[in-house]
């Protein structure tokens, strides 16, 4: 994963000499990589921490899955169900750009759940000349109009990943910017007229769903169980049917990206779905 992540500023020292002083005597840290990180370090400060995985982008190692992931994958299919009908009433080419960062979870689980004919993904290197080839033989077949999904973190073969802001301290890079790239490549390719929409920060909002409803609540009675039972350092991960409880230490400041042998890959590639390559 690109060095996107600043942590020149170390201010572990006053928060644990702020919990001292609060009488605060564990830490239940809930979130993605950064927040993990800085657990793992308070952790081995002195500080009683447990882990909680909270991240649309659904990168974080050693779990099945975090919660908001699923929300996000819902709120994006459904976005992808209304672009069909105006890409198709006007033949034209919809290229939807959504979050997850170098990570292509959401990407890739609301492309399919969606329908989409193209999936770009940051975890392979996309041949735009592949992705129009595929957007013509639709339209040869009859089939004017193609939704095209980008993940934010994607980049063209020998191209580079699009970024809205550098990283500075206490903040990663922004990126941003993928989906007008591809759609303008496309547009020449294809001579097709090509609309962006980018869903951003609307996949971190909104109601969620009840699968992360229940999983939220599986987590947080596990961390306070794992807390109960003495435990420290850990985080708390999905492992149907049960929770486990996995060392920060092999959590924090590694990323998963999807698997090449993931039966999810192979599904969208048996579905006929452009993947770039």
């Amino acid at each position: 994963m690109p060095d996107g992540s600043v942590r020149d500023l170390d201010r572990s020292d006053e928060i644990l000499e702020y919990f001292g002083k609060k009488e605060i005597d564990a830490l239940v840290s809930v979130g993605g990589d950064g927040s993990l990180t800085i657990a793992d370090a308070l952790h081995k400060k002195g500080l009683r921490v447990v882990g909680v995985p909270k991240t649309i982008d659904n990168d974080l190692d050693k779990t099945m899955t975090t919660f908001g992931f699923d929300t996000a994958v819902s709120f994006a299919t459904d976005c992808l169900d209304r672009l069909h009908s105006t890409a198709e009433s006007h033949h034209r080419l919809m290229v939807v750009e959504v979050m997850g960062r170098y990570a292509g979870w959401i990407a890739l689980h609301s492309g399919i759940a969606g329908n989409a004919h193209a999936i770009l993904l940051p975890e392979i290197p996309s041949d735009l000349d592949i992705v129009a080839s595929h957007i013509l033989a639709r339209e040869a077949q009859g089939h004017p109009y193609s939704v095209v999904v980008v993940a934010e973190g994607a980049a063209p073969r020998n191209g580079h990943t699009e970024l809205l802001a550098p990283a500075e301290i206490g903040h990663a890079e922004r990126l941003g910017g993928m989906g007008e790239h591809v759609a303008k490549a496309l547009q020449e390719r294809t001579g097709k007229d090509a609309r962006v929409v980018v869903l951003g920060h609307l996949l971190r909002g909104g109601s969620p769903t009840a699968f992360d409803r229940l999983a939220a609540l599986r987590f947080g009675a596990a961390a306070v169980r794992a807390l109960d039972e003495g435990l420290t350092g850990v985080m708390v991960a999905l492992a149907f049917p049960n929770v486990n409880y996995i060392p920060l230490e092999e959590v924090a400041g590694r990323m998963k990206a999807v698997p090449m042998d993931s039966d999810t890959l192979q599904t969208a590639r048996d579905l006929g779905i452009c993947l770039g390559d």
